[in-house]
Formats: structure tokens, sequence, C-alpha cells
């Protein structure tokens, strides 16, 4: 039997799908096909076509499996603490890199941006959590900080201590942002209660609440698009 013969026949599958992504990029190739360039890696040795169908199988979408806690991708047959360490690098230049498009410009010119960095930073986590976007007078970001991460469908939020922060940091603005785990951004009425009481102790003291916008899976909802502020 020859060498070429002995050859893996996944090696040629390899070489033409890097070839496809360097002429094409990203856009052009299915999640699948974009997780199998990442586990090439991590598993030199062995078809990755499977793992990468596996794990959209089990978590929806390549940015889920990004997201995905690491003991549940670990559940996954072939995955093992390297993968999971190269999904986490990933998961955290892609929101670095969203994070760099909100704060290069004032954040109303730039509401897409906005938009998506909260869906990278937070649609696909499987426990609720609410962050705070401050903004100057100019509405740049002055920092983006979560305050209360809690349960699959509770976080606890105090809004004196939304506003206390607000002040500590000379904020002139914010921004709410929070999950909903199960997908469906459908503001409750926790959550519009809740963003009024914190727009009823910021006002007082010049500080503005531009929005509340609320993230997951199935899209997003902003309370002041949807007229409910």
């Amino acid at each position: 039997m020859s060498d070429q013969d002995e050859t893996p026949h996944y090696h040629g599958h390899r070489d033409r799908l890097r070839a496809r992504f360097l002429e094409a990029g990203g856009d052009a190739l299915p999640d699948y096909e974009l997780l199998e360039l990442v586990l090439f890696r991590s598993i030199p040795r062995r078809d990755v076509k499977p793992i990468a169908k596996d794990l959209l199988k089990r978590f929806g979408t390549f940015a889920e499996v990004l997201a995905a806690p690491p003991a549940r991708l670990l559940e996954v047959d072939g995955i093992g603490e390297s993968i999971v360490t190269d999904l986490k690098v990933i998961e955290a230049a892609a929101r670095r890199l969203a994070k760099g498009e909100v704060s290069k410009r004032p954040v109303l010119s730039s509401w897409t941006s906005v938009l998506d960095y909260c869906r990278t930073a937070m649609a696909f986590m499987d426990k609720e959590q609410f962050r705070l976007l401050f903004l100057d007078k100019r509405n740049a970001l002055i920092a983006d900080e979560v305050q209360q991460s809690g349960t699959v469908d509770h976080t606890p939020v105090y809004p004196r201590e939304v506003v206390k922060r607000a002040l500590e940091l000379s904020a002139s603005a914010l921004i709410l942002v929070h999950n909903h785990p199960s997908g469906d951004p459908t503001p409750s009425p926790a959550d519009i209660k809740m963003t009024r009481e914190i727009i009823d102790v910021a006002k007082p003291l010049g500080i503005a609440v531009h929005d509340h916008i609320i993230v997951g899976r199935e899209g997003h909802a902003s309370l002041k698009g949807l007229r409910l502020i």
C-alpha cells in the first residue's frame, strides 16, 4: 500500500476547507464547517465533522456553541479541555471585537453596534444577567459593567444601587441590558416595573435612561422602541 493510500480521507477535506475559508471568508461557510476549522487545531488526527455536527445538534448555532458552559461542552463525545479552551478564547475575542465597535464612537450614533455587542455578550447565556452601559454627556461609553447575575429566570436589581454606581462614575446616562435565557426577549411586567423604578430614581439626579434592551437567542427587544418607557 502506498503512502498516498494511507493518508486519512479527511486530510484533503481539511485543505479544501481552509482554502475555501481563505478565498471566500467565514460568512460563506455554514456553522458546522466554521466549527470544523476551529476543531482542526485541537484535533489534528481525527475527522472532526461528526463532532462539529454533534455540537450544533446539542447547542443550536455556532454562537451558542461558543457561549455554552464548559461543563456542558465536555459532555459531548470527543470534546476535551483543550477544545473548550479554544472555544472560550474565540468567544472572548468575539466579545472584545464587538465591544471595540461600541467604544470607538458615541453609543447613540452606533446603535447597531450596541445591539450586536449586547447579543454577543449575553444572548446565549444559560443564566440571567443584568448589565449596565454608563455614558458620558457626549453619549460615549464610560464603562460596561455586570451588576448582577441570577438564575435561569430572575436577576435581583436594586434601582438605588444602579444610580449610585452611575454617580460614582459621573455618568450622564445609562443603557440597561439583560438577557432572557428562555430565548424570548419579550419584556415581562417585572422588567417594565424595574426599568420605570430606575428612571424615577435617576431622573431627579440628572441621569437619563436611554433604553432597556433585552436580548435572547430569538432576537432583542427595546423597551423604548416598544414605547414601554
